[in-house]
């Protein structure tokens, strides 16, 4: 197990550096650059002054130039600074990556407690008025785009009912109810467009598990419904569930880059949206960088998660 973990982790680095390097000459080959857009507001300035700017900022010299300076910058924990602000990336992100990872999980874990419970009791009432209902909502959360779901919550409350959800941010240290009151409603939106999927594959995998011959056997020797779903099925059912999990969790993190905006969230995606704007190339890379790393490691989880569930599965 460790040597496969070591293994991961090594191919992980190369995916992330491509990762790094795309964005970082994507972010440059865009028409139009911060240069540009901090000298809008000086109606005075000259191209001396661009030039000036871009030597200070160190984007007259060519990509891989460029990119071969931040990673020797990165590898010393160095992000860079905002050139708008000036505030060091690495201090924006270590305030704003917990608000989004929370809110993440939060969407996730909202998203499974709706999407494992009725895609089980989908299976095994098959066909059923429960099983079309259930369907139904999984097409539904698939088709509904999220964003647009959030601004019908935030709008048509006040016009009808005079109530909108908060938009405020409060931290738990003001509150804790408070807190999760305010994360509760974009969590829950971002989560069932979530379920949709992980229903649909629990559906899927509980059905087939269910016709085994080992299940027929379970069922012949007098144990209840109860038993052998949790015992014989769930387990050989999840796996690839779990992949499916695995997969929403960088969903989840991409689905903050609005939901974020809409309620006025102080985390990571509002933060990278403003920076898109704003050509801030030291910002964009520094949230590429710390997504794509939990991203991948997420996926690593995933992959040692199976042996934990099912015995067979050896990585010696």
């Amino acid at each position: 197990m460790q040597r496969y973990f070591a293994q991961r982790v090594m191919l992980a680095i190369p995916t992330i550096v491509i990762v790094m390097f795309a964005t970082f000459a994507m972010v440059r080959l865009v028409p139009g650059d911060v240069v540009q857009l901090i000298l809008a507001e000086n109606p005075y300035a000259t191209e001396e002054d661009a030039q000036a700017l871009r030597e200070q900022l160190g984007l007259t010299d060519n990509i891989p130039v460029q990119f071969t300076r931040y990673v020797g910058r990165l590898v010393q924990g160095d992000m860079g600074e905002s050139p708008w602000t000036g505030r060091s990336i690495t201090s924006e992100l270590r305030t704003r990556l917990p608000i989004t990872l929370e809110f993440g999980m939060l969407s996730v874990v909202l998203g499974l407690f709706v999407a494992l419970p009725v895609g089980v009791v989908s299976a095994i009432r098959q066909d059923t008025a429960i099983d079309y209902i259930s369907r139904s909502f999984a097409i539904l959360a698939l088709s509904v785009p999220y964003f647009f779901t959030a601004t019908l919550l935030v709008i048509f409350p006040v016009v009808w009912w005079g109530w909108s959800p908060p938009l405020t941010y409060v931290t738990w240290t003001e509150g804790p109810l408070d807190h999760l009151y305010y994360m509760f409603f974009p969590a829950l939106l971002l989560g069932v467009n979530l379920s949709g999927s992980v229903l649909r594959m629990t559906r899927t995998m509980v059905l087939e598990v269910m016709r085994q011959d080992y299940i027929r056997t379970a069922y012949a020797k007098g144990l209840r419904e109860r038993t052998v779903l949790v015992r014989h099925a769930m387990k050989n059912a999840l796996i690839p569930v779990i992949t499916i999990i695995g997969l929403q969790v960088g969903t989840a993190l991409s689905g903050t880059l609005i939901i974020e905006t809409i309620f006025n969230m102080p985390g990571v995606g509002r933060y990278f949206i403003g920076a898109i704007l704003a050509r801030d190339y030291p910002s964009i890379q520094g949230v590429v960088l710390v997504l794509a790393t939990v991203v991948v490691f997420v996926n690593l989880a995933v992959d040692l998660i199976y042996a934990a569930i099912d015995p067979r599965i050896s990585y010696s």
